[in-house]
Parts: C-alpha cells; sequence; structure tokens
C-alpha cells in the first residue's frame, strides 16, 4: 500500500463510518473494485481510531458532561436530577448487545459475510429499511426522552451491524427513527453510542498493531484523512438531517448495491 492509497481509504472511511451508507462495506469493496492487495486488519484499526478522534473531538463536551452527570448519578444513586446521567446509564445498555454479538460473530463477519453478494444485499436491504422508519418515524422525541425500551432497540440495532453492509450508523439511526426520534437526535445519539464500542473493538484488535508500521507515514496520514472527513461529516450530516430526509442516503445504497451485484456478474462471466 502506498501514500496515496492510505489517503482515499482514510477518506472513505472517515465519510462512510459517519454517514449511513456503511464503511465496512466500502473499505471491504474498495480495494476489491481497484485490485488493490488488502491493507489488512491493522491499518483498519488506525482508521476507525481516526474516526474515533473526529467523534470525541466533536462531541467532547458532550461526552464530559454525561461522564460527569453519570458519575454523580451512580454515587447519589439518583439520575432524575443530573440527565446527562442518565444518557450515560443508556449507552452503557446500549453497547452491549453489540460487544456481545462482536466477540461471537467476529470470524463470520471477517470472514464469509464480506462476499461481495452479501454486502450488496445488506446494503439494500436495509437502505430500505432506514427509508421506510424514516418516512413513518413521528419524529418527535429527543434524547433526553429515552427511556429503557428506547435504548435497547437501539442497542440491538447496533449488535446487527456487526454484517458487513449494514451500516453502524444506518442501523443505529434507523432504531431512533423507530422509536420516533428526530432525525438529529436519532444521529447524535448514534454517534455518542459509538464511542465506547468503537473504542472497544480499537483495544482488542491493538495487539495486532506493530507500533513501528504505526508510525510510518503511510499509516499517520491514513489516521489523519479518517478524522478529518470524519469531522466534516459529522458536522454535515447532522446540519443536513435538520431539514431533510436520509433519502439521499438510501438512494445511493441502492446505487452501490447495483455496482457491486454489476461488476460482481461482469468478473464471473468474464
Amino acid at each position: 500500500m502506498n501514500l496515496t492509497q492510505s489517503i482515499i481509504l482514510g477518506l472513505v472511511q472517515g465519510t462512510t463510518e459517519i454517514l449511513p451508507i456503511s464503511s465496512t462495506a466500502h473499505l471491504a469493496l474498495l480495494p476489491w473494485f481497484l485490485r488493490w492487495n488488502d491493507p489488512g486488519l491493522p491499518f483498519d484499526v488506525a482508521l476507525h481510531i481516526g474516526t474515533l478522534l473526529a467523534i470525541i473531538y466533536y462531541f467532547w463536551r458532550d461526552l464530559i458532561s454525561v461522564i460527569n452527570e453519570f458519575i454523580r448519578g451512580v454515587f447519589t444513586f439518583n439520575f432524575k436530577d443530573y440527565p446527562n446521567g442518565k444518557i450515560g446509564f443508556f449507552i452503557i445498555i446500549a453497547t452491549i448487545p453489540g460487544t456481545l454479538f462482536g466477540l461471537i460473530f467476529e470470524r463470520q463477519a471477517a470472514g464469509i459475510l464480506r462476499q461481495p453478494i452479501v454486502i450488496a444485499t445488506t446494503v439494500f436491504v436495509f437502505g430500505i429499511i432506514l427509508y421506510l422508519s424514516d418516512k413513518y418515524s413521528k419524529k418527535q422525541k429527543r434524547i433526553s426522552d429515552m427511556n429503557l425500551l428506547d435504548c435497547l432497540v437501539i442497542g440491538i440495532s447496533q449488535a446487527i451491524a456487526i454484517i458487513p453492509g449494514v451500516s453502524r450508523s444506518g442501523i443505529t439511526i434507523t432504531g431512533g427513527l423507530i422509536r420516533n426520534f428526530k432525525r438529529e437526535e436519532a444521529a447524535r445519539f448514534s454517534f455518542l453510542l459509538s464511542t465506547p464500542l468503537i473504542t472497544g473493538a480499537a483495544i482488542l484488535e491493538s495487539r495486532h498493531l506493530d507500533l513501528t508500521a504505526v508510525a510510518s507515514p503511510i499509516f499517520v496520514s491514513g489516521v489523519f484523512t479518517s478524522a478529518v472527513f470524519g469531522f466534516l461529516s459529522i458536522k454535515y450530516l447532522l446540519i443536513y438531517v435538520q431539514k431533510s430526509s436520509y433519502t439521499v442516503f438510501v438512494i445511493y445504497r441502492i446505487l452501490l448495491a447495483a455496482l457491486i451485484l454489476f461488476v460482481y456478474m461482469q468478473r464471473a462471466s468474464g
């Protein structure tokens, strides 16, 4: 892998991790489309760390408030006076299903489920589900209105995202819309919810990292690009969905699925 490929993959990761179009699908398919060598798991982990840095930087005030009020709520046995602490509690609960699914199905997600046909199917199907949930959701609730059932629905949704092509942000936003959260509120909680899961996955997979390779220009450029485009994508999405639906992302997913199938059939017949 060269520097140009690293920057392109960082751009793709930073953008597609945030937008509801599946970063795993794009990172798995881009080398396949362009006939690049697989950059490997260590580089994939590094790119996710870049996106995590973008999320933490964008939401650092929210995260500090959530952590601070969660600690106060725990020690006083009273979350009623600490609403952000209650959000912290819900983030922990909603993270559990995704963690369990990740540990149980990690091998399948990294193997057979990364096939182009599987990815094309999940990109399409879960795009349609996003469209329907966006179209029929009442979109009335805010994060402060969240209850235990809301967080369980969103948490189970996040667990499904272990399947490549589903999109972690896409399926958790879908879960939020199903529970009638406003578009921007569903997206905001999706990003807050991603921090413990991505952090845990990065720590778990860091054993594969070669510190010498991590310090190389190729790794650094990938992480930096992922962080920059992740930050810009968060800012864009939260502004965009205040006035617009998720339909444009659904259309993109349908076109992507069609492109995957077209290329797959062309290569199979050739």
